[in-house]
């Protein structure tokens, strides 16, 4: 019995094939957390940006497409 209990617990030691796409869920991790702070504690700036740059571009288009 015990050497049963051994041999079970030695093949789970040395089994690996979870291994591979737990790194892949770490490495996933890695990039998406620091990504979400950023946005997180930049998003106010970053919406402000992107609704300035929107409106310049929305009026280049109103200038190029009034007639002359």
């Amino acid at each position: 019995m015990m050497k049963r209990v051994r041999r079970v617990l030695s093949e789970l030691h040395h089994c690996e094939r979870g291994a591979e796409g737990l790194e892949k869920l770490l490495l996933l991790a890695a990039l998406i957390l620091p990504l979400l702070g950023i946005l997180i504690f930049y998003g106010a700036d970053i919406r402000d940006w992107l609704v300035d740059l929107w409106d310049t571009m929305r009026g280049d288009s109103e200038d190029l497409a009034r007639p002359q």
